[in-house]
């Protein structure tokens, strides 16, 4: 199965006060949908997961559930460095109602290959629902192998895969070893390279700003338009790029919050130890913003 072709890793709302804003969320699932995103995963990193406590990530569900309202897909985040955590958390999350869930490899930990696999089969022997692994070395410490993937792809409830370890070799040796799994790109950059090598689409942070121009270069793509689909990759990069780096490397969601605030779409400050972007990152990110809307950019779409 697939939860669609553009899926966004939302950013978590909050208020002055940072504590999760309701109907903010609401607000900014609307947008989303606007954006012509197909689905939201909620809680994961660009949700700022670490800061959230379990009752947080419930509200966040169920608040995303009953707005979307069957419109988009809603995945929650619920993977966690602690097996049994992991498995609790996402019995909850599947009776709030979502469609999905999305399991990060177990961070700091750092377990082996079989520690992997058993972790992730015992989440999926007692949920319903369909799973989508997450691969994210940098973060986690530990690499989700293909082979690994081919093993945990022969559970019914595991049915997809984001790869965020930027590796097309091993994305192209999941393709081949586990092809019922559908492949989604964890990159925005590499969104199109991963859809020639037979992936599905992406989880995207910077189609909460172009998710439009971004299904566009998708769609293109399958529709057997691979010039087009490559004009608009090329458009889409300088976005793609300066969301993670204005000018220096910022982490995520820190630039994406910030750019929101400047569209009008107020998603609060992140959270500690995170912190808002300088004066430097801001000026960065506002020519930024204002170089894709010029009307050259807009006619080069």
């Amino acid at each position: 199965m697939t939860f669609g072709r553009l899926l966004a890793a939302m950013v978590t709302p909050f208020d002055a006060d940072q504590k999760i804003a309701p109907v903010a969320t609401q607000r900014l699932i609307e947008h989303l949908i606007a954006q012509q995103n197909d689905g939201v995963i909620v809680a994961g990193t660009t949700g700022e997961s670490s800061t959230l406590t379990d009752a947080e990530k419930l509200s966040l569900f169920d608040v995303a559930v009953q707005a979307a309202n069957g419109r988009i897909k809603v995945i929650a985040s619920t993977g966690t460095n602690d097996t049994q955590h992991t498995v609790d958390l996402s019995i909850q999350a599947e009776q709030c109602g979502v469609d999905g869930l999305m399991l990060v490899a177990p961070y700091y930990s750092r377990p082996s290959q079989d520690g992997l696999i058993r972790h992730f089969l015992a989440v999926a022997d007692q949920v319903k629902i369909p799973i989508m692994l997450y691969n994210i070395p940098s973060r986690t410490g530990v690499n989700l192998t293909a082979e690994t993937v081919r093993v945990l792809a022969q559970h019914p409830r595991i049915v997809a895969i984001k790869e965020s370890s930027g590796d097309l070799e091993q994305m192209t040796y999941i393709r081949a070893q586990a092809p019922q799994l559908t492949l989604y790109s964890g990159d925005d950059s590499l969104t199109l390279p991963v859809l020639s090598i037979g992936g599905h689409g992406v989880v995207s942070v910077t189609s909460h700003l172009v998710g439009t121009q971004m299904k566009a270069m998708i769609q293109a793509y399958i529709e057997g338009k691979p010039q087009q689909a490559s004009a608009w990759h090329t458009t889409l990069m300088p976005m793609f790029q300066g969301m993670f780096a204005c000018p220096h490397r910022v982490p995520n969601p820190v630039p994406i919050k910030y750019a929101l605030r400047k569209m009008g779409l107020d998603c609060g400050t992140v959270r500690l130890p995170l912190v808002e972007v300088t004066a430097e990152e801001a000026m960065f990110i506002d020519a930024l913003l204002t170089a894709f809307s010029t009307k050259e950019v807009v006619q080069n779409l």
